[in-house]
């Protein structure tokens, strides 16, 4: 099985409130059927999930509104400000030259396999971006999201009238480009070898706009995830099912569609380390456990069942044979010390 590469959920941060709000709920549960899982229940949370599933998303999304074009009209809400740490990070430089630094310093803590860069060719600068399954089929609206996120990033910089040079995508050129031109507010090339945003030089040093963003340096995002996005195969397959525990329903063929495989590939793979869905979705549902026993005052019904257990019996069961204690033991144990 080739590597999964995998991004941070973050970077649909919005969308579904977006969708139902212009789209209908429908349209959000046909994206979110794409994907395995409700995306908003872990808008809050940092997980890393497959690129395919980004890309399958924002497609369904398409679908759902009849629209074609759906990536470009999305654009001018994406937004770097809203990944977490990393974006925090990212806008909280000095100046743009710096941010742009930062973007690419820290993009192993926000996603695997992407690409980041900036050139300097004559007095222009190039700032691009190649995601890991560009080209892929339906990467044609996740690009032009990407390219909104680009650009969200000079726009916290530049004043309110800037506009780029150009706009450059990956993607094949459609039949009309007025409608890419009227919302990027400058032309845009396609057939690209990356998304690019292209403007002056002396733009570089152009200082924030905005002061209030807090200090963040980047050992406070590597603390958010320790280790960067998860890269071997078993740790992507862990945090898919930490995803799916997040939203309270784990199966095996959710992962496998998140991870755009078969169920019998995974299952293959998972026998090859050593171990199945179901030890390692007990040993992921174990830890979630421990965490809400401890930090929360919910009920051992309520943790039962956000965890996905069908009853709070089959919780305890599962829980003991984790951990050597029931639920309410370990809770008691936890109030003494």
């Amino acid at each position: 099985m080739a590597e999964i590469p995998v991004i941070s959920n973050r970077i649909l941060h919005g969308m579904p409130a977006f969708i139902r709000r212009e789209m209908g709920p429908k349209a959000l549960l046909q994206a979110n059927r794409a994907v395995g899982f409700d995306l908003e229940l872990i808008e809050g949370e940092n997980c890393f999930i497959p690129h395919a599933a980004v890309i399958g998303f924002v497609e369904a999304a398409a679908r759902a509104a009849g629209e074609a074009n759906f990536g470009v009209l999305i654009a001018p809400m994406m937004n770097v400000a809203n990944y977490g740490s990393y974006g925090r990070y990212v806008m909280g430089a000095g100046t743009l030259g710096k941010a742009i630094e930062r973007a690419i310093s820290g993009l192993c803590f926000h996603s695997t396999d992407d690409r980041m860069s900036v050139a300097i060719v004559g007095n222009e600068v190039r700032y691009s971006y190649v995601f890991a399954l560009a080209g892929r089929t339906g990467w044609g609206n996740t690009a032009c999201a990407a390219a909104g996120v680009l650009l969200s990033l000079f726009r916290a910089y530049l004043p309110p009238d800037w506009r780029p040079l150009r706009v450059e995508l990956d993607t094949d050129r459609p039949s009309q480009t007025r409608l890419f031109e009227d919302v990027f507010h400058c032309p845009v090339h396609f057939n690209a070898p990356a998304v690019t945003i292209v403007t002056e030089r002396h733009h570089l040093s152009a200082m924030a706009r905005s002061t209030s963003w807090p200090s963040v340096t980047i050992e406070d995002v590597a603390r958010d995830r320790r280790g960067g996005a998860p890269r071997d195969l078993l740790n992507v397959i862990l945090e898919q099912i930490r995803t799916q525990v997040l939203t309270g329903s784990i199966s095996i063929d959710s992962t496998a569609l998140l991870m755009d495989t078969s169920v019998r590939t995974l299952q293959r793979e998972l026998n090859r380390a050593g171990t199945d869905f179901r030890s390692l979705a007990n040993v992921v549902r174990a830890q979630r456990a421990t965490e809400l026993l401890r930090h929360t005052n919910d009920s051992i019904t309520r943790v039962s069942a956000e965890l996905g257990y069908s009853s709070p019996a089959n919780f305890a069961r599962a829980f003991r044979k984790a951990t050597g204690n029931g639920p309410r033991e370990f809770r008691s144990e936890g109030e003494l010390k």
